[in-house]
């Protein structure tokens, strides 16, 4: 067995990020052949060196081999499944939105967003539900400004705003004008399809 480097793509601030095991090269079987294609995932604090980003986890996927060193692309992004808990509560509504977009160096993005309800200042009524027009029109809006976004430049600059969370803000921004939202996240990005890789 020999082991192997895997180097993160240059979006992270830490491009050494682990390690992985393959079997060597005997006759028709050659090393970097099993290890292309590998999906590893990584907690986003270790990437970065941030602890405040410890509730996102960002899969890698091995691209290219050179030396002892593996190259990664981006492969998916998600919440923890704590953070994701932690923000569902009663009486409040819970908005979704999902978008296919195109990057335009060729690869198909599926965006998930999160979005919740939130008390106005001096409310009186425990619970703040939208009505289910307002969750629509909502839903809309983060639709547009999702596929606005990741639509407008490369992969890695999709996931150079995932990580300062712009995109939400931005949705938070947009849509509190119809109701006042909170916690608005990008919960799961997955590549649908990627260019050929020359």
């Amino acid at each position: 067995k020999e082991w192997y480097d895997i180097k993160a793509p240059s979006v992270f601030s830490t491009r050494q990020c682990g390690k992985t095991l393959v079997t060597r090269t005997s006759g028709t079987k050659i090393a970097s052949d099993q290890l292309k294609g590998r999906v590893l995932e990584v907690n986003l604090a270790d990437l970065n060196n941030d602890e405040d980003q410890s509730y996102k986890k960002v899969k890698l996927c091995v691209e290219e081999v050179q030396g002892r060193n593996c190259l990664t692309d981006f492969h998916a992004f998600s919440l923890t499944r704590d953070k994701e808990a932690s923000l569902i509560k009663k009486k409040q509504s819970l908005i979704e939105a999902h978008v296919d977009v195109k990057t335009t160096d060729g690869y198909v993005v599926r965006l998930f967003a999160i979005a919740f309800t939130n008390r106005v200042e001096g409310q009186v009524r425990s619970n703040c539900y939208a009505q289910s027009a307002q969750i629509r029109k909502i839903r809309m809006k983060m639709v547009d400004i999702m596929s606005k976004e990741a639509g407008a430049g490369q992969l890695r600059e999709l996931v150079k705003k995932l990580i300062p969370e712009s995109i939400g803000k931005e949705m938070q921004k947009q849509c509190s004008s119809i109701y006042p939202i909170k916690d608005v996240h990008i919960r799961k990005v997955k590549l649908i399809k990627k260019p050929k890789f020359d």
